[in-house]
Formats: structure tokens, sequence, C-alpha cells
């Protein structure tokens, strides 16, 4: 079977991680985990993009040389992977010989085919987005702030035929409506590819820029660096190679909405078009962080250092709140607030409350042994009917990507665990020498033992560390296999269960 590979875009060594690049790289994690679940192996890619003139400017501004500066930025993104607990099974940076030969190869490829041309152009150049711009982008007769400085130049270059295959794109995404995730992303491709698309500069002279990727048919140029960073997703691929067709094509490139069109959804689908590759079956654009309605970036000071908020509350608790938080595709608030109204709601009051008492329950009536539930009754009823709804719901969303919406009903399931014990009142029923009562003591906690086992494999790939804890707890393997862990089969019964843990203190 041929993995379900998945990439995030290349991380840009410009500056340390923050809150965007940890959610996509939770977001892509997440995704991968989902379908080990489900029974999909994965191949699951994310890595750093190292070269390019704010780069080369970056270390000049130190006294070191880029690639110092590149292993330092290389090892803080490394880092935040291991902190979130991300499961990624490669990581590929731009500097590496294996990416170098094979930019190398695909350019020399298409110049050979008359893909690629020189000329001499005029324009105006954003140091900023390492891009040539055009009147077009201007706004009120202004250059937008995102371009930072514009300046007018004169040069030769070299430039690949875009415009060329304009139309076999827009009819792509005409034929491919779902190409694109969430559908309104590729509404505005289509929108933008409505006005000529102009061939790409593809290279940089070396007495401006010599940090890159030489050209091979002419070593007085470096590649232009997006042209470079695209093709990382077939390098990670083996490209050149006999294994490249056990991965190739990627099932899903998961990128921010920001650099959606042009590079992702115009420049790489006809990259791949030109070098007589198959495109990716899909990408998935997500949203923004926003603080107070704007978008955080490092040029207004509104950003958010992750691994703060990781070291005072832990990896798990940080993955939820991103994945429940934001719907994909859309952008979402941050605050501190909000951080902390998750944690104390989600998990502190109905998940971290529900595992503590019901382990100190089992503990306190039946020495931790499971009982056996043997008076179904319509409060049982209701829970398990609750329950194939969740399940069933919340596959649906996680199948579409739609984390938040799946959490939320997870998140439903359990408090509908909690109501039922209010319900049930398992505490009065302890203290009855009634016969009945007992028999609905013990029928009680095996439904909630096996209520939340079940919940807890949903929970598997947004808190993982969390999953394991429970799943200790309960004395069972941490779930790898949703078509045999998702049904109510009251397996635990007789089991030894531990103690109860404490996984949410109050802050």
């Amino acid at each position: 079977m041929k993995p379900y590979y998945l990439t995030t875009a290349i991380d840009y060594a410009n500056g340390s991680p923050h809150l965007g690049h940890a959610y996509e790289k939770i977001l892509a994690d997440v995704i991968s985990r989902t379908k080990r679940a489900m029974g999909q192996p994965t191949h699951f890619v994310t890595g750093l993009d190292e070269h390019g003139q704010k780069v080369q400017q970056g270390a000049e501004n130190e006294g070191i040389d880029p690639q110092s500066r590149c292993d330092r930025i290389a090892e803080e993104f490394t880092n935040l992977l291991g902190e979130l607990n991300i499961s990624n099974d490669d990581y590929i940076r731009t500097t590496e010989t294996r990416h170098k030969k094979v930019v190398s190869s695909l350019l020399q490829d298409l110049f050979d085919r008359g893909e690629i041309y020189q000329a001499e152009y005029s324009g105006f150049y954003s140091t900023r987005a390492e891009q040539f711009l055009q009147e077009k982008d201007k706004v009120n007769g202004e250059w937008p702030e995102i371009f930072g400085e514009v300046t007018e130049i004169t040069e030769k270059n070299y430039f690949f035929k875009l415009g060329k295959y304009q139309q076999w794109l827009l009819q792509f995404l005409e034929e491919n409506s779902d190409f694109i995730l969430p559908q309104h992303r590729q509404s505005q491709v289509v929108e933008f590819l409505k006005e000529p698309l102009n061939d790409l500069c593809i290279s940089r002279p070396k007495e401006r820029l010599s940090w890159g990727i030489p050209l091979p048919f002419d070593q007085e140029y470096v590649t232009y660096v997006w042209f470079d960073a695209l093709v990382n997703y077939v390098t990670a691929a083996d490209y050149g190679k006999k294994s490249f067709s056990n991965l190739w094509p990627a099932d899903l490139h998961v990128i921010g909405k920001d650099i959606l069109a042009p590079p992702h959804a115009v420049y790489w689908p006809i990259m791949l078009k030109a070098c007589n590759l198959q495109l990716p079956k899909q990408i998935l654009a997500h949203g923004w962080w926003t603080s107070s309605g704007a978008k955080m970036s490092k040029s207004t000071g509104e950003t958010v250092n992750p691994l703060e908020l990781v070291n005072e509350y832990g990896t798990d608790i940080f993955r939820y709140f991103v994945m429940r938080e934001m719907k994909v595709g859309q952008d979402a608030e941050f605050s501190l607030e909000r951080f902390e109204s998750r944690y104390r709601a989600d998990l502190g009051n109905d998940l971290g409350n529900l595992v503590s008492r019901l382990l100190h329950m089992c503990t306190n009536y039946f020495e931790g042994i499971v009982p056996e539930a043997s008076t179904i009754e319509e409060p049982e009823d209701i829970l398990m009917k609750k329950w194939q709804d969740t399940k069933r719901l919340s596959l649906e969303f996680f199948t579409r990507f739609q984390f938040s919406q799946g959490l939320e009903e997870v998140s439903g399931f359990i408090r509908s665990i909690n109501k039922y014990a209010d319900e049930r009142v398992p505490w009065k029923l302890a203290k009855s020498a009634d016969l009945k009562d007992q028999q609905n003591l013990k029928t009680c906690l095996s439904t909630m033992v096996e209520a939340l086992r079940l919940a807890n494999v949903l929970l598997v790939a947004v808190m993982p560390e969390v999953h394991e804890k429970i799943s200790e707890r309960l004395g069972i393997p941490v779930s790898k296999n949703w078509q045999t862990d998702l049904d109510w089969d009251n397996r635990l019964e007789g089991k030894q269960l531990k103690e109860k843990i404490i996984l949410f203190p109050r802050k």
C-alpha cells in the first residue's frame, strides 16, 4: 500500500518559531496520526527553507556565514518538533546535497527543453518578499507594507514559461473542484488566474545574491528561493530514484493561506506539469492566528512563543487548544484567557474530573476491578446511543480535516459521561444495601469505564501523551487501530485498574 504522503510548508530560516509554525506542524501531525489510526501508513515530511536574500542579509547583520545561521535556526525548529511531539518521518533542509541535486536536475531538464530562457528585465523588486512586482500589486497607487522597501532595477535573468500553462491550470481547477481545501480558497486562485500570468523569474545574479543553488547551465546565477523551496516535496519523495513512485504524488500539502497563490497553487502545479510530473492530490490551506482581530506578526510585536505555553501547561494541552480553537481554513483568535478557559472547562472540569473520580470510585468500591454491567436500562441505552452518534460524526469530521468540530463531538460525549454519572449517582448507590442498587452501581461504573475508553481512543491523534496516561490507568495498550477499538464491547470487565491520576492540575 502506498503511504499517505503529506507535507507541511517548509519554514523559512529567517527567524524563530512562532504560533503559526507550531499550529501547522500539529495540524499535519494530527492528520498523520489519524490516518495511521484508520489503518493507512503515512510518510510525513516537514523541513526548513534555507536560501534567499533575507537569509544572506540576516547572516551579514550577525557577522556570521549563512550556513552557520541556518544550522542554528534549524536546531530551533527541530527542537520545537520534539517539544510538540510531532511524528514526522523526514526533515528536509534545502542546503542538503540531496536537494541541491534534484533542483539542478529539474532546472537543467527544463532549460534543455526550452521552458527556461534568458531576458533582460526592468521593474520593481521587493527584498522582503524576494520577488519582482507589478503595478497591479499596488494598493491605491502605493506599495503595501508587506513588500517593505521596493526598488527599481534592471538586470538580465532567467525566466520560466509560467504564462504558457495558465489556461491549462484554469481548466485543471475547473475539472478538480476539490484540489484546494477549503473550496473558497480554490475560488480565490481561479480569480487570481483571470489576470494575465507573467513568466516567472527563477534566477538571481550572484553579484546581488550569492546564497542559493547555482543554475546548472549558468554558474553566474543562483536559483530563485521559491523555485528552490517548492522542489523539496519531490526531493523528500526520492525524486530520481526507483522508490519515487512509492511516495509520489503527494496526497496532501498543508500550508498557510498566505502562500497559496501564487506559490503553491500556481507556481508549483505548473512546475510539475512542465516537468511531466503528477500533481499533488490536494492542498489544504489553513488560516491565521489573530490577536484583537489582526494577524499576529513580528513586525507588530504580536507573537506567541509556543514553547512558553508548552512548558507551563504541557504539550498535549497546547495541541488540544490549537486544534479545538481553529476551524481549518478559517482564522482564529488567540488569547491567554481563551487558552486558560479551554484548559479549565474541556480538560480540567470535564475529562480530568471524569478520569479522577471514576478511578477513585472503582478503587474504593471494587478494589480497582471493573465490575460487570449486569442491568442495562434507559440511562445506559441513552449513553450508548450518544456514543454511536459521536463515533459517526467525529470520524466524518476527522476524515474531512475538520478537527475542531470532531473534538467538539468528543467533548460533548465526555460531558455526557459526567451527566450520566450525575444521574446514576454511584456515590449514593454505594451506600445502599439494596441488591438492585448494588447491581446498578456495577453497571454504572462498568459503563463509565467503557465510555471513557472509547472517548480516549478518539483523543489519540490530538493528545497522544494524555491518551497514553489514561490507557495506562485502564490497563490497556495505546490505541493503534480505530477499526477494532471504537466498538462498545465492555472489554475491560474484570480488568484491574490503577489508582486515580490528576491529569490537569489547577493553575
